[in-house]
């Protein structure tokens, strides 16, 4: 036990995942490998200077089963006194809305909720459980799906957590130098029980292919390290991918014309861009890809589209001007003699607006929102049923308001909690509910009273803010469409 004490410090150490005064929250499943984690935490702390908690997200895929675990880490959580914090959620009615495996639903719901409870402020650590065997297998399947190097660093020891552009805590893994077989073997132990996820034997999904099939084989004919070997291989990559970042911002920024006010386009100098060898080409536009906006991910097709359409010769001998490659999120880029022209997505507007806005908005007063084409007026109104049309979920109680509200797009990490609905939900979730297109959904507007979401618009008014029975007066919040001219 001592060696696994001595090797998870060192790891946490050495990485500095963890300083003196971090309020960590352990993301506990109550499978071996999180609920390891815990005791592990549990003898470090002292050592560590942290403080703990138990963080579980029920993702309620196994019914009965999902809430057992839900108990059974509840009753570790009391056992050695750490606060709880548990959130429940159904995932698989999001899959299903979203489209996605319940796999991927899983892992956005729960870090969604690993990120609500840092730049809420409860946490400024999350630690996860992942162990050495999760990082080869991921290694392993992004090679067989394709990847770049990006994509061979694999599972990251931490993530940072940022809000409003500014860090305010990181997820980490300080299980990522562990077997999964020496943690199973840890808790037997100190005869430690553990939940059994059957999911995690179904055969169908490629994780568990890899896991229960490919790596065995290959550890067993080919290379009994292969998992070391993986994980080198991650270690390498990442060292690469982060002195490579340094060098493709610098370059990145000489070669890039951020677009002028209003502009919807990004000029390329490609004179500057083809003296560069066809490596750091690649690097640079996946770099750009990854750095200038969420929604444009390029892939190794789109890579070699745009530098088809950089290259000085043209294969048909044709003028290369006015051509075209169309991106991923609406972005589109164009060949305009010695420049490209990476147009940014076209907004619900006429104006091109893509950047953050806020507004003040009095009660009673309005405010003009040109960036998502409307107005919002703020009347106040007594509530004694006689206003006709109102509708009560839509009224908000004026003692609970600031007299001067914050009209802006809603932002990454914002959650709200309409009327009508069981739990808080991030408002990614309820804006992707429905079907917005990412220029749109990026400009959509919120309003905000002394730091709280109160009202979002096409949805019900916060349950916090509600104008309830018995109250006297209340704001109600309309839209009017911006007409131009």
């Amino acid at each position: 036990m001592q060696k696994l004490f001595h090797a998870v410090l060192s790891y946490i150490q050495k990485r500095q995942l963890l300083n003196p005064g971090d309020r960590v929250g352990i993301a506990v499943s109550g499978g071996a490998d999180s609920v390891a984690l815990l005791h592990l935490l549990l003898e470090l702390s002292p050592e560590l200077g942290i403080v703990l908690s138990v963080v579980h997200v029920n993702h309620q895929i196994r019914g009965a089963e999902s809430d057992a675990d839900e108990q059974f880490v509840c009753a570790l959580s009391e056992q050695h006194e750490l606060e709880f914090h548990c959130d429940v959620y159904n995932v698989p009615a999001y899959a299903k809305q979203n489209r996605v495996s319940l796999e991927t639903a899983a892992r956005e719901v729960r870090y969604d909720y690993f990120e609500s409870l840092i730049t809420e402020g409860k946490l400024n650590r999350i630690a996860t459980a992942h162990t050495l065997d999760d990082q080869a297998e991921t290694v392993l399947m992004r090679l067989i799906r394709g990847t770049g190097l990006h994509g061979f660093g694999g599972i990251r020891p931490k993530l940072v957590v940022n809000k409003q552009e500014q860090i305010c805590g990181t997820i980490v893994r300080p299980l990522l130098g562990t077997r999964h077989s020496e943690l199973e073997t840890f808790l037997s132990a100190m005869r430690q029980s553990w939940r059994q996820d059957a999911s995690n034997e179904d055969l169908q999904h490629t994780r568990n292919r890899i896991r229960h099939v490919l790596m065995p084989l290959l550890e067993r004919e080919l290379n009994p390290a292969v998992t070391r070997r993986l994980d080198e291989l991650s270690e390498i990559a990442r060292a690469e991918e982060a002195f490579w970042d340094e060098q493709c911002a610098t370059l990145t920024a000489r070669l890039f014309q951020q677009p002028e006010k209003d502009s919807p386009f990004f000029c390329f100098d490609l004179e500057a861009f083809n003296l560069h060898p066809l490596g750091i080409q690649r690097r640079v536009l996946h770099y750009w890809g990854r750095t200038v906006e969420p929604n444009l991910n390029l892939e190794f097709k789109h890579v070699e589209q745009i530098l088809e359409l950089a290259s000085a010769e043209s294969k048909d001998g044709k003028q290369k001007d006015g051509k075209q490659v169309e991106l991923p999120g609406g972005w589109r880029v164009f060949r305009q003699g010695h420049h490209l022209q990476f147009s940014l997505p076209v907004t619900t507007n006429s104006a091109g607006f893509s950047q953050d806005y806020e507004y003040r908005l009095n009660v009673p007063g309005e405010a003009e929102v040109p960036e998502a084409g409307i107005i919002l007026k703020a009347v106040s109104i007594p509530v004694d049923g006689s206003a006709e049309n109102d509708n009560p979920s839509q009224l908000l109680n004026a003692a609970l308001l600031d007299k001067e509200l914050v009209v802006r797009n809603w932002r990454p990490g914002d959650r709200f909690w309409p009327v009508h609905t069981k739990v808080p939900k991030k408002l990614k979730e309820l804006l992707q509910e429905k079907h917005l297109s990412g220029p749109k959904r990026r400009l959509w507007p919120v309003v905000v009273s002394m730091g709280e979401i109160v009202w979002v618009r096409g949805f019900p008014a916060s349950l916090k803010f509600q104008a309830r029975a018995g109250v006297d007066k209340a704001v109600l919040i309309t839209v009017q469409e911006l007409t131009n001219g």
